[in-house]
């Protein structure tokens, strides 16, 4: 059976091609339905398992707190007691992952790193949704973002919010005017005082 994830990575490579108005609808259309929230679910089998499922569907990788392996496969996720598995790092790279599924994230609380590249539908509210979520501010050691043309400073300004933050890679954002660069830098050099910001904006 077809992976999830290895189906949205094979179908971006054809949006490559020059599609109709009624195709860019139908990409829409099937990201949200990958990206709609099951609350039921996350009830049912805990936040870091719903969450897992969802960030595999929309081609994202996890993995899991005491372990060096990825998780890639949406059918090998694994199983057992439902507390064990807790995500510790979360890569979005090439996914489609969007606003309306960052609720799966409200409940996870070991996440300690989130790469954000190539997120074609990341876009300000992403990032302040989640600088917004308590367990996130505390779990939260390392982001980086990078090629998500979407981002401005506005969303990137939010996660200061994320207090534990000591890492921050923000690379090839178009959104961001170089000009705007110093006042970022200031901006977290007063929140987040022992933050490592690394910057390349080009």
């Amino acid at each position: 059976m077809m992976l999830f994830g290895k189906i949205y990575q094979q179908l971006c490579g054809l949006q490559k091609l020059p599609w109709s108005c009624d195709s860019r609808h139908f990409w829409g259309w099937l990201n949200a339905v990958f990206n709609k929230v099951d609350y039921d679910r996350i009830r049912d089998v805990g936040p870091d398992r719903a969450a897992s499922e969802w960030l595999l569907r929309c081609g994202a990788t996890v993995r899991y707190h005491g372990q060096e392996r990825w998780q890639k496969d949406y059918n090998n996720l694994p199983t057992g007691p439902l507390h064990k598995y807790k995500i510790q790092a979360i890569d979005a790279t090439n996914s489609c992952i969007m606003s309306i599924g960052f609720d799966y994230m409200e409940g996870l609380e070991h996440v300690e790193k989130i790469t954000l590249c190539k997120c074609h539908y990341i876009e300000d509210d992403c990032l302040q949704r989640l600088s917004q979520l308590e367990k996130l501010q505390k779990s939260l050691l390392e982001m980086e973002i990078i090629s998500c043309g979407n981002i401005t400073d506005k969303g990137i300004i939010a996660l200061c919010s994320l207090r534990n933050l000591r890492y921050l890679l923000l690379t090839d954002l178009p959104g961001v005017k170089e000009n705007k660069k110093e006042n970022l830098v200031q901006v977290f050099k007063m929140a987040l005082p022992s933050l490592e910001l690394k910057l390349n904006l080009k």
